[in-house]
């Protein structure tokens, strides 16, 4: 089940070997598992998505870059 989650500072990821791209602010749905975080989110009318490695995800949420809704 995903769970609910705001972007509310810099947050990137890296499609494959290319260069880190930003996350835009605003709501995402995040699939979680023991080793990585799965973020979706829309931007526009364009759906977007990407993986985080689960220390990376961890590391965002210690920031206050992403904010978990309870």
């Amino acid at each position: 089940m995903a769970k609910a989650a705001q972007i509310v500072g810099k947050v990137e990821f890296r499609s494959g070997d290319g260069p880190m791209m930003p996350i835009p602010e605003g709501p995402v749905d995040i699939e979680m598992n023991p080793t990585e975080a799965t973020l979706s989110w829309v931007d526009g009318d364009a759906p977007g998505a990407a993986t985080l490695p689960m220390m990376e995800f961890k590391r965002y949420v210690s920031e206050g870059a992403i904010r978990l809704h309870s």
